[in-house]
């Protein structure tokens, strides 16, 4: 569905286009001092990881599950994965995706992988978040909703 969503030179992704699933798990956010090596404990994250090193920091963000409880992180966020695969030209997703959440006064977590955009809120804003994306005209599901 090539023409589902716009490309470099228009203006952004149509709201109503965009589709966003809440996955189930919770998240934890870890930071690390950049020269740190990957903690073992990383590999056990099953439903969503991402490391990041940087220049200032090694950021790892995994299932809540999979951080051993001692370890220093920021835990209970969710994620809002869009619906992909996007192009890699795609421009507007997640300024259409953050402009109602800065609205809401819900801060976010962004990451963007090779295949979609994620969205990550602290679950004491997730209800907030999913409102005003609705409000917004996005399509917002649970992930349980998607089976079958």
């Amino acid at each position: 569905m090539a023409d589902q969503w716009m490309g470099v030179g228009e203006a952004v992704a149509t709201p109503r286009r965009i589709a966003l699933t809440v996955l189930a798990a919770p998240l934890a956010l870890c930071r690390f001092a950049p020269s740190d090596a990957i903690p073992a404990w990383a590999s056990g994250a099953q439903s969503f990881l991402t490391i990041s090193r940087t220049p200032t920091e090694l950021s790892i963000v995994a299932d809540e599950l999979a951080v051993p409880v001692g370890a220093s992180a920021e835990r209970g966020y969710r994620a809002l994965r869009v619906e992909g695969p996007l192009p890699l030209d795609l421009v507007g997703i997640f300024a259409t995706i953050a402009a109602p959440l800065a609205v809401a006064k819900v801060p976010i977590f962004p990451i963007a992988t090779y295949d979609t955009d994620y969205v990550l809120v602290a679950q004491q804003f997730l209800v907030r978040a999913i409102a005003a994306l609705e409000g917004a005209g996005l399509s917002v599901m649970e992930e349980s909703a998607r089976a079958g």
